[in-house]
């Protein structure tokens, strides 16, 4: 009887059509070819999905990636899922390069909604048992899922870019504001104890995607800056950023960032704001018309492929940061 038992774990791997290249190089990148399947849009807008092969028993692992439109991109990723639950996948594990509606994470004032802990209740509505993400817009964010989430950082990778590039002899890491002290501690730790600055800024609570920024806090005077986020959507933010640090003497400014949004008119507005190099991940696709001349991308695909391999394995998601995650 035994010999008809084979209960090896089988890994598939399932891509959403938002990001095809990215899908294509963490597949390259494990060894294995992304699982085929059938997706298309009804006339109204409905999404139709299905797999060619049989999924019983597998360990899934689902990547899509949430550019413009957000809303269909996420819809289609549920309903992936939640094929994959009816068609009795073993495990299944929603990778989320950039985790949609992050920046709704908690009330600012009355009758808001906390849209980040929704899409947290969607993925595991529709079946989802896992969650891989990189550089959530705030930590807190983990505890929204009812399960395992693996929160990944592409600092280490952006950090590294910098040091090759401009070494750390007269680097000043800069927030963009108080709120993002906390990660700056970590890229000052990473380029050799940098000194640390911030861009003290006031934000209108009724008015999206516009910042004022006011003063740097900290000396940058002569320095090459470093001024880090987690995302850029419009560009009003950074570019209002780098515009404060020139006027306080600061020496080159380099922006790097996980997520590059640029929503209209980010591309303008960075390439034109001053920083010597803009340097991102390819977590979201970035179209031609999106890039700019001193525009930088990096590929995430080997830190979600090495993430990949080992929740597949049952290995240690933290020892890839060298146990600091």
């Amino acid at each position: 009887m035994s010999e008809w038992i084979d209960n090896q774990k089988n890994l598939m791997f399932f891509a959403g059509r938002a990001h095809p290249e990215l899908s294509d190089q963490v597949a390259a990148e494990l060894g294995i070819e992304v699982t085929p399947q059938t997706a298309r849009d009804f006339a109204n807008g409905e999404i139709f999905v299905r797999f060619e092969q049989s999924v019983r028993g597998c360990d899934a692992f689902v990547l899509q990636s949430c550019p413009a439109p957000l809303n269909k991109w996420i819809m289609e990723q549920l309903i992936m899922i939640d094929a994959l639950k009816r068609g009795s996948a073993k495990r299944i594990t929603a990778v989320l390069p950039f985790y949609p509606y992050a920046r709704q994470d908690k009330k600012h004032r009355g009758r808001e909604p906390i849209s980040a802990r929704l899409i947290a209740d969607l993925l595991k509505t529709a079946g989802a048992d896992r969650i891989i993400t990189v550089d959530l817009h705030t930590d807190q964010i983990q505890g929204f899922f009812d399960g395992p989430v693996d929160h990944m950082h592409a600092q280490g990778q952006l950090s590294d870019y910098v040091r090759e590039h401009y070494g750390t002899d007269n680097i000043c890491v800069v927030s963009p504001d108080a709120g993002r002290v906390k990660v700056g501690e970590k890229w000052a730790d990473a380029l050799d104890g940098a000194p640390l600055a911030f861009v003290h800024k006031t934000r209108d609570p009724n008015v999206p995607n516009q910042v004022k920024s006011n003063r740097v806090v900290g000396d940058v005077e002569g320095r090459t800056c470093v001024l880090m986020d987690d995302m850029i959507d419009t560009g009003g933010t950074i570019a209002g950023a780098v515009k404060v640090l020139k006027d306080a003497g600061a020496g080159d400014v380099i922006i790097a960032c996980t997520h590059g949004v640029f929503s209209d008119p980010a591309a303008e507005r960075l390439a034109t704001c001053g920083a010597k190099e803009v340097i991102t991940t390819d977590t979201l696709p970035i179209p031609p018309e999106k890039r700019f001349d001193n525009l930088t991308v990096l590929s995430i695909a080997p830190l979600l492929a090495r993430t990949i391999h080992e929740v597949f394995e049952n290995g240690s998601v933290t020892s890839l940061f060298n146990g600091n995650a």
